[in-house]
């Protein structure tokens, strides 16, 4: 729990609230109320306020309270996020008032981002609108789950309890759809008082909490100091003979001693000190908030934007992530666009792969889209060309949230669902050796990039026959082909896995590493496996990502049953060979192949044509090697 001590050295617990809603439904006036209401405005500044709107020739508002910007009183909205500090009876509140207006969504993003709860007004006489929707969408989009409705203006419809319940009943509703169930829902009148600290005869048939007995009953989220230890790297700096790795503790603590791992490398060392700034080195245990720089036990190399964590609770290392985003950007969001992403101070281009429940949250209707407009919000695939470092929202909040960019502009933002996993933490004793060769010297060779031609199918369908021909052509136009079968595998490196759900997942997996290993070392590896399942094959493209191309080799059943090489189908009709894949439906047909060949309608050359074809168009093999292909 955060807490904060007070001068006589008690501590209270602190809530970061954000308070959000559709523009002129009264978020200022209440927090400006609430500050008069709870004493927490300086001596006089209540009188001098008054006389500068009457200077003004405008009538006072409680809103003026909260508008720190010009602008603000000038155009009569919120546009910036402001962070207001009060106190209750049992809570330090930090209450963030964020802008309701459709063009300042980034800021109310930025405002919601850091709550530990939410309070949702709404307009009694206006109702629930779009932007009001947008917003209980976003508070779910966004982690918060503590929410405080108040249906605010209740003077302007005579303080009726049937309209109070209407809208009760349909926010309700809305948010309990979203798995946000309201903390209370609350009737107000901000500009005179009602229902705001006390129950006045005006709202005596309402029998809930106020505004301020609802906020001292929200909880602070869990202390940031109990979450695994999150270091991002801000810097690296060299001062005499110490390498000194500079950034703030987002979550967890360290001490000098502590073994720790650095991700996405897997490198593990330790802790030899903690450095501060003006009294170095420091002693004790360092916790969240605080800005530390540390030296290692041993020279590792380090990026901006790795993750320093303890060797027993790393985040995980990934290439792809799904993730729940809101988009704000002009153009739509759609498959296959080009991103920045960034977790933190790590960042990485990023590619569209797949995306779901793309939806207008200001309506209440459940038609998807395709693409992501803006304003409106979806669930993404993300594919990185660069491995980061990052945790799921639900694990960790600070390392869990995404900016992505486009142009150079934040173009939406969201909370990490789920990552696929990747690089684990390695024993200390056992350090990964890079290549001395970069991809590029070995593309400049090859005359190709690396890749993971994965060819799947029935049995006797035509693979082995296929990726030979592939193998042969490219290595004779001076490419570095290496054909993986997968009979030749189970042979040796896969000798010991039978043919369970689970042992041919594990074939898939292994068959993947080592094809994907040499595909990030120049080489084109080249799959021949049934792979049957295509939960394994999906497995299989996310460890490969962007190198992965699937050619699904769609030779008939009946074809592949009389071609028959190796007799399989005939002792399987006889019942002397278990597990067999093609007698039945066990295999699962890809959905979404790079290339789909029948080789019982062309021939091996035409096929081994088009193969060439589709790795020339997706960005693996240069003109010039295909242009000397065509004349072999």
């Amino acid at each position: 729990m955060n807490m904060i001590v007070t001068p006589n050295g008690t501590t209270r617990p602190q809530v970061r609230i954000v308070i959000v809603g559709h523009v002129d439904h009264g978020k200022s006036t209440l927090v400006g109320r609430l500050l008069h209401e709870t004493g927490s405005l300086p001596d006089g500044k209540l009188d001098m306020l008054k006389a500068v709107s009457a200077r003004r020739g405008m009538p006072f508002e409680w809103s003026f309270l909260l508008d720190a910007l010009q602008t603000e009183r000038d155009q009569g909205i919120t546009i910036d996020t402001t962070q207001i500090r009060f106190r209750t009876n049992s809570r330090d509140i930090v209450l963030i008032d964020a802008p309701g207006h459709a063009e300042f969504l980034r800021n109310m993003i930025t405002g919601a981002s850091q709550a530990d709860g939410a309070v949702l007004i709404i307009d009694a006489l206006e109702g629930v609108r779009d932007q009001t929707r947008r917003h209980g969408y976003l508070l779910h989009l966004l982690g918060v789950k503590q929410v405080a409705v108040v249906v605010n203006k209740m003077d302007r419809v005579d303080f009726s309890a049937a309209r109070f319940k209407e809208i009760s009943d349909e926010i309700s509703a809305h948010l309990q759809g979203l798995g946000v169930k309201p903390t209370a829902v609350i009737p107000i009148s901000a500009r005179e008082g009602d229902g705001v600290a006390e129950r006045t005869d005006r709202i005596g048939w309402y029998k809930g909490p106020t505004v301020v007995e609802a906020l001292d009953r929200l909880e602070p989220a869990r202390p940031l100091e109990a979450l695994a230890l999150r270091l991002p790297v801000q810097a690296i700096y060299k001062f005499d003979d110490r390498r000194i790795v500079a950034g703030r503790i987002e979550s967890g603590s360290l001490v000098a001693g502590d073994e720790i791992v650095i991700m996405p490398a897997g490198k593990i060392a330790r802790i030899k000190t903690v450095e501060s700034w003006p009294v170095t080195p420091v002693a004790g245990r360092q916790g969240a908030g605080r800005s530390v720089g540390i030296t290692l036990d041993r020279e590792l190399f380090l990026e901006r934007g790795d993750i320093i964590a303890h060797a027993n609770s790393a985040p995980r290392e990934t290439r792809r992530l799904r993730a729940r985003i809101f988009w704000l950007h002009d153009k739509p969001l759609a498959k296959g666009d080009q991103l920045l992403v960034r977790c933190g101070p790590k960042e990485s281009r990023a590619t569209v792969v797949a995306i779901e429940k793309a939806v207008d949250p200001g309506e209440l209707s459940s038609v998807e889209n395709k693409a992501i407009g803006r304003n409106h919000v979806g669930e993404i695939d993300i594919s990185l060309s660069n491995p980061i470092a990052t945790d799921p929202y639900t694990e960790n909040p600070r390392t869990g949230r995404l900016v992505i960019e486009v142009s150079g502009r934040i173009a939406g933002g969201g909370l990490v669902l789920s990552v696929d996993a990747g690089q684990r933490a390695l024993p200390v004793d056992i350090v990964p050796v890079e290549s001395a060769l970069r991809p590029d010297e070995r593309s400049a060779r090859y005359r190709h990039n690396g890749a993971v031609v994965w060819l799947t199918g029935l049995p006797a369908s035509g693979k082995s026959t296929l990726a030979k021909a592939l193998e042969r052509r490219l290595f004779s136009n001076g490419g570095s082909p290496i054909l993986l079968d997968g009979d030749t595998l189970r042979a040796g490196l896969n000798s010991d896995l039978g043919f369970s759900a689970a042992d041919r997942s594990e074939n898939i997996r292994r068959l993947a590493e080592v094809a994907t290993h040499l595909a990030r070392n120049g080489h084109i590896a080249i799959v021949a496996a049934v792979s049957p399942a295509r939960e394994d094959r999906a497995t299989a493209r996310r460890i490969a990502d962007t190198s992965f191309r699937e050619i699904y080799v769609a030779t008939p059943a009946e074809i592949c049953e009389e071609r028959d090489p190796k007799g399989h189908y005939k002792k399987a009709r006889a019942g002397t060979l278990a597990s067999f894949t093609g007698i039945g439906t066990d295999y699962e047909r890809p959905e979404a192949a790079e290339l789909v060949i029948d080789t019982s309608t062309r021939t091996v050359a035409e096929a081994a044509d088009e193969i060439e074809q589709m790795l020339k168009t997706t960005g693996v093999l240069f003109d010039e090697l295909v242009d000397l292909a065509a004349n072999i």
